[in-house]
């Protein structure tokens, strides 16, 4: 297993250099190129077909036009250019996944090049040139099993076969598995921000390929580049690409070739393992696919999805520290999680004025930590959550009793002023009300009197502790510490 000190010590020799391939499904309705449902999830294997996606003889496509706007607008996204024309390509190959023996895709003009990605590490930001995002179908699946008589059998399943896939390809400009990892994340994030993709890794709705190369610091040519697949998570991602990089350097140190392939990642022995020779694109013999025709791009149809786009991780990031003021951590979490950052706006949006920050820590603490605890989904109406924030805010009631507010809200959907009343948790915040309970507390707690007047600071805590438990926890902390100081401090008590 790579450890963090063994890569960065190998790191030290050799530079990484790494390019990012990521296949994702896109979120429509129907395939690629035929009307066949992509909603096959659970479906009986080989019920969503038709004679296109199976390949059979004479069956002619036809484009899926929401699937072109979907990688137009991830294209809009990153900042990539999109040509006034291009067209669809064959890529040829033979594997029983690919019924027709050949895939339809893009190769010479894609419908986006030229991109970028900027998103943060532990060394700061960091920007990846990305080189395409283009269109294809998707193949069909194989199973992997046992048959009756024990023997191995490997089935195909076509409900998957002709899904659109877009792929996006970056330049060889990452350097670590960290970077690796981050730029996943934050493009997993853009995908589902614009609706391009769910992008769910875990149900192979975004997978993610690294070539990784090495070469001596301080050289410019590439070293041999192998393919790492079969990683289903951004944890995966991160440990695939640093083994490799230490089972490259520890070959070439001692003096080995490397060769050119194809490794899988087997995630339970934290290893990569050989798959097969690595293709090179002269041996799918692409050229242009003679079924479909050439697809021209309108100015107004770009403009109008760039329109639509919204805004962005990046954007939202920036606006919510520079201009609410959240921390960088808060930010991210709200940017990252889609219901936290909607709850967050409908908190803001249902009291204009109200502090973002206090919104921020409850829903990023409180409400993640009820929806992530919960078997079933948790529904928090916005206008009772600001309403919550601003009885804590004002000292109606204290933080603790919040949370029970909340959790009682979230469990009934009761409104937040009844369950306080029903559950008396107000604050008692007016001096002379408290003044008899702290009278009552010193008089019973001489020592701790004793000690605070003889300088112990921290004996004060335990006094007001007393008044908590006096009150039921309703006393107004900060009123009760005040009184405290008051009548100690007038007999010369200590700090």
């Amino acid at each position: 297993m790579p450890t963090a000190e063994a890569t960065a010590a190998v790191l030290e020799r050799y530079e990484a250099v790494i390019g990012v391939e990521v296949h994702c499904q896109l979120k429509t309705a129907s395939k690629m190129f035929c009307s066949c449902s992509t909603a096959y999830d659970g479906a009986r294997p080989n019920s969503h077909t038709c004679p296109v996606c199976l390949g059979l003889p004479g069956a002619l496509p036809v484009m899926n036009k929401r699937a072109v706007e979907l990688v137009m607008a991830t294209g809009a996204a990153i900042g990539a250019q999109t040509p006034a024309a291009t067209r669809w390509d064959r890529k040829n190959y033979f594997y029983p996944d690919l019924p027709k023996g050949y895939q339809i895709s893009q190769y010479d003009l894609p419908l986006a090049s030229a991109g970028r990605l900027t998103f943060d590490t532990s060394e700061g930001p960091f920007t990846v040139q990305i080189t395409r995002a283009h269109l294809e179908e998707d193949t069909a699946k194989l199973v992997h099993g046992e048959g009756p008589n024990g023997e191995r059998l490997s089935l195909v399943d076509f409900n998957r076969s002709g899904v659109p896939l877009m792929e996006i390809v970056t330049e060889p400009d990452i350097r670590t598995a960290e970077q690796a990892r981050r730029y996943g994340e934050e493009l997993q994030l853009l995908l589902r921000t614009v609706g391009a993709s769910d992008a769910d890794m875990e149900r192979g709705q975004m997978r993610v390929e690294a070539n990784v190369s090495l070469r001596p610091r301080g050289t410019e040519a590439f070293g041999t580049r192998v393919e790492v697949k079969n990683m289903n998570s951004f944890r995966s991602v991160e440990r695939a690409v640093a083994f490799e990089i230490e089972r490259q350097a520890a070959l070439l140190d001692a003096g080995e070739t490397l060769r050119m392939e194809t490794r899988g990642w087997a995630d339970d022995r934290g290893e990569t393992y050989h798959m097969r020779s690595k293709e090179t694109s002269d041996d799918y013999r692409y050229f242009p696919e003679p079924d479909l025709p050439p697809l021209r791009v309108d100015a107004a149809w770009l403009a109008e999805i760039r329109a639509d786009l919204g805004e962005l991780p990046a954007a939202r990031r920036v606006r919510y520290e520079e201009a609410l003021g959240l921390s960088a951590y808060d930010a991210a979490v709200l940017v990252a999680d889609a219901d936290a950052g909607r709850l967050f706006e409908a908190t803001l949006a249902a009291a204009p004025g109200l502090d973002a920050k206090p919104v921020a820590n409850w829903v990023t603490g409180d409400y993640l930590r009820l929806r992530n605890a919960a078997a079933e989904p948790v529904s928090v109406d916005p206008a009772q959550l600001a309403r919550l924030v601003a009885l804590v805010g004002e000292g109606t009631i204290n933080r603790s009793s919040g949370r029970d507010v909340l959790d009682a809200h979230a469990a009934t959907g009761e409104a937040v002023d009844a369950i306080v009343a029903r559950l008396g948790l107000r604050q008692i915040s007016d001096a002379g009300a408290l003044g008899s309970v702290v009278d009552e507390v010193l008089a019973a707690n001489p020592a701790a009197v004793a000690d605070f007047r003889a300088g112990k600071g921290q004996a004060i805590g335990f006094l007001i502790g007393q008044v908590m438990k006096a009150t039921k926890g309703q006393a107004n902390a900060a009123v009760a510490t005040a009184a405290i100081r008051e009548r100690l401090g007038a007999d010369g008590g200590g700090k």
